[in-house]
């Protein structure tokens, strides 16, 4: 199977990837920078002969011009004298330039014969005027003697130093990289040995190391609280669901074991009521489990005055008396109408539940906020509940609420549905000495 060069580099190790990348760019700069030396090198080497030639022509020319001929000649630099035609007027032997150089220096310019048997000379000229009058050509030469064999060498001990440069970053890259990540090792190890309900040790260098252990500690809090939450709602949701299909079986036993008319449909009586406590509870269920999975559909302007009456109009005949008093005659937040109608549901159920002869339920509005109030004149909540009565399955008093007919979902749906719109409910004591119930919306500023 033949595989991508993308797919052998992710499945090299970080530390392969680093130290190769590392070395990779090393090279080619060390070998960029060789190269531009080695074709560097030539002209450096002729500039270090002209200057020679210029520093030796300097006195040389001085003296012609005094009229000293031929002029004191240099140890290292050959200096000769020539006439404005190349012919020595030194008294030494033919130079071996020809015309075109001899004008080349005349001009000031730096030439390398082509005539002189063995190695090429680097000439240099300056014209001077004698004290008889005529012109002279004083110049300077070097042969150049190992320049080629020294440019070629210079250039492959550059590329030689470059490549050990490069296995000496390659070798420190990889130790560097090894050091750096050991800690990581250490931590992978500390992870896979973790407790239940353990930690990660954090490094005592306060660096990245530490930031991401302090950050993976925080992420297993998190787990373990979710997984606690998760543990808790499906003891707590077996545990209610339990119940009314052992009352809907027991009914039914009963059912068939007496096949009495009447008594059948006093069974069937019963077996409805525990069938939509069933259902309630199953829809509270679902209502959570969406909120949880973070599905939320987008907000919109709901008046919270006309969902009010709303609510009140859908009581059953027989519930306390409920009054509306609404400080504005409109009271808009941001939410859905499934979320009001369900949030204004459950706390009027919850208030009639409880409530001995009435309900108030206020609707007030400020620049940034819209709060609704229900205040009943029933028990209350005692305050060591209050804390709690948002609780998924929390109930003030089991017994009595499972005979009204309540699952403990209900204030929390309520709380859940303000919660994610960035809103919040609070529970307190009613001016009648019964329960207060606020929710409080962010209030539509458009």
């Amino acid at each position: 199977m033949i595989r991508s060069p993308r797919h052998w580099w992710l499945r090299r190790s970080l530390r392969f990837r680093i130290t190769l990348l590392a070395v990779t760019i090393t090279l080619a700069f060390l070998v960029g920078l060789a190269a531009l030396a080695g074709k560097l090198l030539g002209p450096l080497l002729v500039q270090s002969v002209d200057e020679e030639l210029r520093e030796a022509l300097a006195p040389a020319s001085q003296e012609v011009s005094q009229g000293y001929h031929p002029p004191e000649r240099s140890m290292r630099v050959p200096v000769r004298v020539l006439d404005t035609a190349g012919t020595p007027v030194d008294g030494g032997g033919a130079t071996g330039l020809d015309a075109e150089e001899i004008d080349a220096l005349k001009a000031g310019l730096a030439v390398r014969d082509r005539e002189r048997d063995g190695p090429h000379w680097r000439w240099l000229g300056v014209v001077v005027t004698a004290p008889d009058g005529y012109q002279r050509l004083v110049v300077a030469g070097a042969p150049m003697v190992g320049f080629r064999s020294a440019v070629v060498d210079g250039s492959r001990w550059l590329l030689m130093v470059a490549l050990v440069a490069a296995i000496v970053a390659a070798a420190a890259t990889w130790a560097g990289v090894g050091s750096a990540l050991r800690p990581v090792g250490r931590m992978r190890r500390s992870v896979r040995g973790l407790p239940p309900g353990g930690r990660l040790p954090l490094p005592e260098a306060h660096d990245e190391l530490r930031s991401l252990a302090a950050e993976f500690n925080t992420l297993l809090a998190r787990q373990e609280e979710v997984s606690e939450r998760l543990r808790r709602f499906t003891g707590d949701a077996a545990h209610e669901l339990r119940s009314p299909v052992a009352s809907i079986r027991v009914q039914a036993e009963v059912a068939v074991a007496n096949p009495d008319p009447e008594l059948s449909q006093d069974t069937l009586a019963d077996v409805l009521d525990e069938a939509e406590r069933l259902s309630t509870l199953l829809d509270g269920l679902l209502a959570l489990a969406r909120s949880d999975a973070g599905e939320l559909p987008a907000a919109e302007p709901v008046d919270l005055v006309t969902e009010v009456h709303a609510a009140v109009g859908r009581l059953p005949a027989d519930a306390p008396a409920v009054r509306v008093s609404a400080a504005v005659p409109s009271a808009w937040a941001m939410a859905t109408h499934a979320e009001v109608e369900l949030v204004l549901n459950n706390l009027l159920r919850n208030a009639c539940r409880y409530a001995e002869a009435q309900i108030v339920v206020s609707v007030l509005a400020s620049r940034s906020l819209v709060r609704v109030v229900v205040d009943d004149d029933g028990p209350g909540v005692d305050p060591e509940h209050r804390e709690h009565v948002f609780d998924r399955f929390y109930r003030v008093a089991d017994d009595r609420a499972r005979e009204s007919g309540g699952t403990g979902l209900g204030l929390a749906m309520v709380a859940e549905a303000a919660r994610r719109r960035g809103g919040r409910v609070l529970v307190g004591e009613s001016p009648d000495g019964g329960a207060r119930f606020q929710v409080i919306w962010p209030a539509n500023r458009s």
